[in-house]
Order: C-alpha cells, then sequence, then structure tokens
C-alpha cells in the first residue's frame, strides 16, 4: 500500500498516518467540555472546531448529523453507521492530502487550521465511548490452550466446549478506563495455602496483565432477536487496545462455579483513538484454523475477520527501566469479532452502540508471544528476567505495562492505535 501524501508534516513512523484517522474524545484548555477529534500524526484535527468553522461544508451527506462533532462521546457519530464513518474518513483524507481536492477547506483556511489543528500533547484523551456493557470473550487458543495446560494437563487443556463457540462471560463496564489511568491493586479473599481451604482477606499477590483487542458496537440489536454472522461486520465501529488486568489469586478462589467476579472487575484499560473498521479492512486475514466444524451461524464462509496487528508488552520498573515481555499477532485468535457478536445474540440478548467486546489474551506459540504473566511464569514457577536484572513472576506496585499495536505495512502508511498503559498503586491498607 502506497503511502498517502499530506501537506502536514506527518512521522513516516508514526501510527496515525493519514491512512489512519482515528477517532477519540478530548479535552483542552481551551475547551474542557469533552469533544471528538481525529489523530494524524503528532496532532488531532479537532472537529468541534473544524466544524464550526465549516469544515464539512463540501460533504453535504454529514450537514444533517454535524451536532455529533460536539457531543462528549462518540456514540452518536458511531450510531450513524458504517456508510457514513467511511464517507466521513474518506472526507478528511481528502482534506487533509497533499494536492487534495479541498485546499480552501484547511490547507488554505489559516484561521480554521491555527485553531482545529492541535498537538496531541495538549490534548488530555477520556473514555472514547459510552460503554453500557462489556463482555470479555476467550478467543486466544493458545492462551486458552497454556493456561489449561497449567492447570489441567495436556489431555484437558481446552474444554469441550471451546472449539464450538466463542467463550465468554459478562465484564464490569464501570472500571473500563481510558489508558493512563493508574490501577490499584486489588484486595479480596485468596488462600494462602491450597491444601487448607481457609481462605484470608489480602492484597493480591498475583497481580496480571492481559494483551487483548476491544471492538465497539455501532449499531443496536433487538431483544428476543440475534445479528447474523452476515450482518454482524456492520454492527462493528472500530478496535481498541485492550489491558484486561486479572488477579489470579483471587480468581482461583472465587471462580467455581460462576466464573471470574472480583478477580476481574476491578481494572480494564482501553486505549484512547477508535481505528475504524474501514481503516483496517486492507489488513484482514484469516485467523487461526479451527479443526471443528462450527454449527452455521458462526461460519464465516472464509471471509477474512481478522487482522495483521502487531502487538507488544513493554513493562516499565518503578525505577524507569523498561523491558519487551511480549511479541504477538492478533491473528491469534480462534474466533472473530463478527462470530462473538453473532454469538452473543443468537439467544436474543440485545446490543447498545457503546457496548464493548473483549477479544480474550492473545498469545502466539513462542515463548515470548505469550501474552500475559500467568502463562509466562507458569503461575509463578518460573521467573521472568528483565532487561535491567530484575525478575518478576507478577506485577510489583509501581510497575507499568504499555501495550502498542500498529499494522503491519510501509512507513508513511501505517494503521496503529498509539498506546494502552497502566500503573499499579498500592492497595488500599485494610483496617481489622
Amino acid at each position: 500500500m502506497a503511502p498517502l501524501k499530506s501537506w502536514l508534516e506527518i512521522d513516516p513512523k508514526s501510527h496515525f498516518s493519514l491512512h489512519n484517522l482515528p477517532f477519540g474524545i478530548i479535552t483542552t484548555a481551551s475547551a474542557p467540555e469533552p469533544h471528538p477529534a481525529v489523530a494524524i500524526g503528532d496532532q488531532v484535527l479537532d472537529l468541534q472546531i473544524f466544524t464550526a468553522g465549516n469544515g464539512f461544508a463540501a460533504l453535504s451527506t454529514i450537514q444533517p448529523h454535524q451536532a455529533v462533532f460536539s457531543k462528549p462521546t462518540l456514540n452518536d457519530f458511531a450510531a450513524l453507521g458504517r456508510p457514513l464513518h467511511r464517507i466521513v474518513r474518506e472526507y478528511l483524507q481528502t482534506v487533509l492530502l497533499d494536492d487534495g481536492p479541498f485546499p480552501d477547506v484547511l490547507k488554505e483556511n489559516k484561521a480554521l487550521r491555527d485553531s482545529a489543528l492541535l498537538a496531541q500533547k495538549e490534548c488530555r484523551m477520556h473514555l472514547p465511548m459510552h460503554i453500557y456493557d462489556y463482555t470479555d470473550f476467550y478467543a486466544g487458543l493458545h492462551h486458552a490452550y497454556n493456561v489449561g495446560l497449567l492447570f489441567r494437563g495436556p489431555q484437558n487443556a481446552l474444554q469441550p466446549n471451546y472449539k464450538h463457540l466463542p467463550v465468554g462471560y459478562h465484564g464490569r463496564a464501570s472500571s473500563v478506563v481510558v489508558s493512563g489511568t493508574p490501577i490499584r491493586r486489588p484486595n479480596g479473599q485468596i488462600l494462602t495455602d491450597p491444601a487448607v481451604k481457609e481462605p484470608v482477606l489480602s492484597p493480591c499477590r498475583k497481580l496480571d496483565m492481559e494483551l487483548e483487542l476491544g471492538c465497539f458496537v455501532c449499531k443496536p440489536s433487538v431483544m428476543g432477536e440475534l445479528v447474523s454472522i452476515i450482518d454482524a461486520p456492520e454492527h462493528l465501529f472500530g478496535l481498541v487496545l485492550m489491558n484486561d488486568w486479572s488477579a489470579r489469586d483471587i480468581q482461583a478462589w472465587e471462580y467455581v462455579p460462576l466464573g471470574p467476579f472480583n478477580s476481574k472487575n476491578f481494572g480494564t484499560t482501553i486505549s484512547p483513538w477508535v481505528v475504524l473498521m474501514d481503516a483496517l479492512e486492507p489488513f484482514a486475514r484469516a485467523g487461526l484454523p479451527n479443526d471443528v466444524k462450527c454449527l452455521p451461524y458462526l461460519n464465516e464462509h472464509q471471509r477474512k475477520s481478522h487482522y495483521a496487528i502487531d502487538l507488544s508488552v513493554q513493562l516499565t520498573t518503578d525505577s524507569g527501566s523498561s523491558s519487551t515481555i511480549c511479541k504477538t499477532s492478533a491473528t491469534n485468535l480462534l474466533f472473530s469479532f463478527p462470530q462473538m457478536l453473532a454469538h452473543h445474540t443468537v439467544g436474543g440478548c440485545p446490543f447498545n452502540v457503546g457496548d464493548l467486546m473483549g477479544s480474550g489474551t492473545i498469545s502466539g506459540e513462542a515463548k515470548s508471544a505469550k501474552g500475559c504473566l500467568l502463562e509466562q511464569s507458569e503461575n509463578g514457577k518460573v521467573n521472568i528476567r528483565l532487561d535491567d536484572g530484575q525478575e518478576r513472576m507478577f506485577l510489583q506496585d509501581g510497575d507499568g505495562i504499555t501495550i502498542t499495536g500498529v499494522c503491519s505495512g510501509e512507513d508513511g502508511a501505517l494503521v496503529g492505535f498509539g498506546q494502552c498503559s497502566g500503573k499499579i498503586l498500592p492497595a488500599i491498607e485494610l483496617k481489622s
């Protein structure tokens, strides 16, 4: 894919090339109310200011809907549907394109250019969507196998249902936070001696991260009706990076029989920029092959619904030393987001605009591609050596995790997500 050239100065290594234009929610010192923007290089185009300055004058189809660019979330824009997302993004590309058809809109409009183009460093990022519900899936086959191997052995590593359906559970939307928000170590019931089934209330001692992708829904569905696998892509707005923090020792005690609860509801971090599905389309790929034939409602008929996103995880200690602890690909998923949505609604569960689905931990087959510390440390049996000589089995207070993701492509045509980061704060002191 040959790079598109903008009249703006854009670092060719930037995740936010003209091929991307992800949408997010910002505030600035002069505009303290949250409102939409798109990222371009190390700048943002403030869509509220751009709209007020008649930036969309040459795009008649969006004019009846311009109020969406003054809203505090992207929900109203998302609800316009994928055809309008596509039209708006392509129009903004032409406005920013060198020798494009609309130089008078921004390139030669100094007043609007000076007011609407802002440095990213001057903006504060916010959650891009109002999230009504959040469901976390378990579609990372290698992760599921590795974890099952630790607890059940090779013969029973995968449960009998695993390859037949996208396994998932309902998460907690209230604790989804934007990148940069600190995460406090949770307290909970744990077993200090697995042989003695008497729990103690304690700060988590096995705090973990999980490398995931998140997908936002842009089209609602009706209670009692399913979203077909054919129609499911039109319900998807875009993707973000996700870290679904996990308290492994709390989970080990609480998860029988209903699954994770407090071990997973204390914090989920997402990146602030939503990369639209159309921006990801050139990088569509097949996911992991499934040797089990899915039921017809999950059959995509070889449609490519996964994406060649190179993912990496960096751990930064309290002293400031950073180590890359994981590199893998987003193609390491057994089920796609359209399949997750089709399965989620097959029983009649309704979806709202802004609902969030998590992919589950994305791990590759190699040791360096394991997407959580539970796998890397074999549940606390193997030390993970960091670049500065320190070792970890699980996260310590003061540790920071930064996830990055970028689609494979030429410099100048990169489609990436920026960062998804969070730092661990000590647990609240328990008073007897």
